[in-house]
Order: structure tokens, then sequence, then C-alpha cells
């Protein structure tokens, strides 16, 4: 006859993981009572183990037959292993064992959740919403399921009664923010995370999606301000030193961004987004030697960032090496190809080594992805104006003021094509549109076509709108 051992929950539970495993060697029968099991399982979680976890289970449920948590266990780690139909299954019999059990509800909630179901999924989240104690986790649960369907309103209805019972809840407070930020209602946020801190004024958390909203509203220093809260209720909180950083990028004052920059490497491992940002810093200073370094920095961490081999290109092109510059921009492209900043800055160099084809079908994929660029619009009739392709260059501007009506400076440029082409009468009609939509700006006029300043008619004109 086999010997039975009895092991309990007074023991240590790494004790009762060393004899289960000894239990297990010996091809044994100890007994351990539900704690153990618990404790046994929880360590193969926690391990990363969810095959050995369910081989415990299966004792636990065979020593402990109407105890419904092996069978709750038991469906969580089945759909850990991807298990659905025997997790449906171990939760009906858990229900018919202990039906007032939230986890029950709270787990099929789940399952639905990720089938789409979201009907039955509400269904199941709002009986674990009756029975369960602490309900903040399942009304952050029932607000994904709204997020999931598109409901963003419903769903901060909920975020809101998650915090209402749980105030220090990170993730209703992240999941607020996003919801704000989708519906492209940054005031509101604002309002609400003022409230929030005005109870709660020590949550690191809420300082920094408050500087997050003043961020997107281009309200920087205000921004500056909740992230410096946050840093100092959590002096380890690098997320809020990097935003910092792009709020004062923002401001152009890229020395301080920096030295911000530099502080998240005091609490977390450098990364290639921050290498980035702070060759981008240096950029902007004209330290393109730094700037340099640190790109190279950020694409040997992360290979796939584009931007920053376009920035080793940027480099490159303010020392005019041109052609070495195209090399890394194409290297940006691959990675990113309807990236019309990129085609932009390939066409320029394109232009600036005499490549005029080249150029010219960089500058046609620039507008075909970004049609409200007017520099490119204007660069690209530019080049075609340069090798006296009047009627072209004509042609694109036109294209440019469809789709971009209100830019006065195109009308201007406009007037010095048809000028240039001998089409006075039309170039006039252009020149008042020209003037009654931005008379400040008639100069670009007499930069394209200085000999204009000497038409008696054309200064007559702009005297009447310019006085």
């Amino acid at each position: 006859m086999e010997e039975e051992f009895e092991f309990g929950f007074t023991e240590d539970p790494k004790f009762s993981v060393e004899r289960y495993e000894e239990m297990i060697r010996n091809h044994d029968q100890y007994f351990f009572d539900a704690q153990a099991f618990e404790n046994i399982i929880d360590y193969y979680i926690e391990k990363n183990d969810p095959p050995k976890a369910l081989q415990v289970a299966e004792y636990a449920r065979n020593q402990h037959p109407f105890a419904a948590v092996f069978l709750i266990k038991q469906a969580q780690l089945l759909v850990v292993s991807n298990k659905v139909p025997e997790a449906f299954e171990a939760l009906e019999k858990a229900a018919m064992l202990e039906a007032s059990d939230p986890d029950i509800y709270l787990i099929r909630g789940n399952m639905y959740e990720s089938m789409e179901r979201y009907g039955e999924a509400l269904e199941n989240y709002e009986k674990a919403l009756d029975l369960a104690e602490e309900t903040d986790e399942v009304l952050l649960h029932i607000a994904y399921v709204y997020q999931n369907m598109g409901d963003y309103e419903t769903s901060i209805t909920y975020l809101k009664l998650c915090l209402k019972q749980n105030m220090e809840n990170q993730d209703a407070l992240y999941e607020l923010a996003f919801c704000y930020d989708v519906l492209d209602n940054q005031e509101e946020s604002v309002t609400f995370y003022q409230q929030y801190i005005d109870n709660e004024p020590y949550s690191y958390a809420a300082w920094y999606n408050l500087g997050n909203a003043f961020t997107k509203l281009s309200l920087f220093e205000k921004a500056i301000d909740a992230y410096d809260y946050a840093i100092l209720i959590k002096d380890s909180f690098a997320s809020a030193y990097f935003n910092k950083g792009n709020a004062l990028v923002n401001l152009e004052k890229y020395a301080e961004a920096i030295e911000v920059y530099r502080h998240t490497f005091e609490y977390e491992q450098p990364n290639a987004d921050t290498y980035c940002a702070i060759g981008e810093c240096y950029e902007k200073l004209e330290q393109m030697d730094d700037a340099r370094a640190f790109y190279k920095k950020s694409v040997k961490m992360d290979p796939k960032l584009a931007d920053a081999w376009f920035g080793i290109g940027v480099t490159l092109d303010f020392e005019e090496r041109y052609f070495e510059a195209l090399h890394f921009y194409k290297k940006a492209l691959d990675l990113d190809i309807a990236n019309a900043d990129y085609w932009f800055a390939i066409a320029d160099a394109e232009y600036k080594l005499g490549h005029m084809t080249e150029a010219e079908n960089a500058y046609d994929k620039v507008v075909e992805l970004n049609p409200m660029d007017v520099d490119a619009w204007l660069d690209y009739s530019s080049i075609l104006y340069e090798q006296q392709r009047l009627v072209d260059a004509i042609e694109i501007i036109s294209q440019a003021i469809k789709n971009n009506p209100d830019a006065a400076e195109l009308y201007y440029r406009m007037v010095a094509y048809l000028f240039a082409k001998g089409e006075y009468n039309e170039a006039l009609t252009y020149l008042e549109t020209a003037l009654s939509s931005d008379p400040e700006k008639h100069y670009i006029l007499f930069d394209y076509l200085p000999q204009l300043q000497k038409n008696k008619v054309i200064v007559d004109i702009i005297n009447r709108y310019t006085k």
C-alpha cells in the first residue's frame, strides 16, 4: 500500500513545490491541501510553465473534486495554451460547483472578447460586476470591450467608474487618455486630469497624462510644468523626461532638450528613439558631427528606424555631400516608402546633383503623397521653369492651386510664370486674386522676377492693395 503524506498551507510555498516535485520524481502520492496546490500552480505560472501548472491543476482536481478554484485555474491555463473549447468546458464545471465566483464570468468574458463576440463578453462582465467585491478591474474590461466596438464615449464612462472605485488604477488613467485622444477631445482630457489631480495630487500618471494632453493642444510650457510634477513625484519616470524633451524641442529649446533626454539614460537602458531625438536636437543646433554620431548610435540599436537613417542624410546634405546624403535618404525610404518628407529630401538632393529627371519624379511622388505641401509644388514647378518648360510649370501650379486654393504664394508664382510666357491679362487676374488673399506676400513676385518692379501697371495694382 502506498504511503500518503499530507502537506498544508502552513508550509512555505517553496517547500510545497519541492515536495510536489519529489512526489513526481518518486511516482508517489502525497496529499496537499487546497492552498498548497494553489501556491504550486502559481509558482509554475510565474515560471511561465503552463504545461506543468496544468498538470498540478489536474492533481489538485483529483484530490479536491469539489473545489471550483482548480477548474478556474485550469481554464486560465487552457486559454493561455490556446485550448479554448476545453477552457469553456472547465468553466461550465466550475459554475456547477460555485456559480457565484466572479472569476468564472471574467475569464469567460475575456474569451468572448478575444473572439470578438462583444455582446456575450459584456453579458459575462456584467455578471462578474454583480458578484465581485472589487469591481475596478471588471469595469476596466467592460471599457476595453466598448473601445473594441468603437464606442469611446461609453468606454470613458466605464473608465471613470473604474477610477471612482480605485483612484490608483494606472491602466484606467492611460486608457482614458487614449480615448480622449481618439475622440480628439484634449480640452475635456485636461479638465478631467486637473480635477483628478485635485483629489490625487501625488498621482504621477495623472500629471504625465495631463502633460500629454497639453502637448496635443500645443501648450508646451504647461506640458513641461505637468511633466516636471510627474518627475518630482517619481524621479525615475523615464517617459516623462522623454516627453518633456519633446515639448522643449517644440519650443526650439534644443540644448535643454538634450539634457532632459540624457536623463532618461539614468533610469532605463538607452534606446534608439532617444538617441534619434538627441541627434535631431544637435541637427537643429547645426552641430552636425554630434548629430550624426547620435543618429548612428540609433541605427546601430534599431536598423529599422527610418528617421535615424534619414537624419544621417540630413547632416550630410547640410555639408553639401549630396551624393552620400542620397544613399541614406534611400535607406530611410526603403523602410517607409510612403513618407512624403523623405521623397522631398531626395528630390532636393537629386536636383542639387543636376539629376533633373530623378528630381522631377521624386517631386511628383511628394505631391501625390502630400498634395497640401505648398513648398513641394513651388519647388517642383521651379525645376520645370529653370528648364524653360513654361507650359509644364504653369500646369503644375494649376494643380497646386486646385489642391491649395487659399495659398497666396501659389498665385504669385503663377503671375510670374504667366508674365514670363507673355500672357499678361491672365497674369493680372491671378495678381488680383493673390493680393486680395494676402497683399503682404507680394514680394514673392519680385523675388522671382525682379524686373517686374519697374512695371508700372503691376506696381499700381499692388499699391492699391497695400496702401
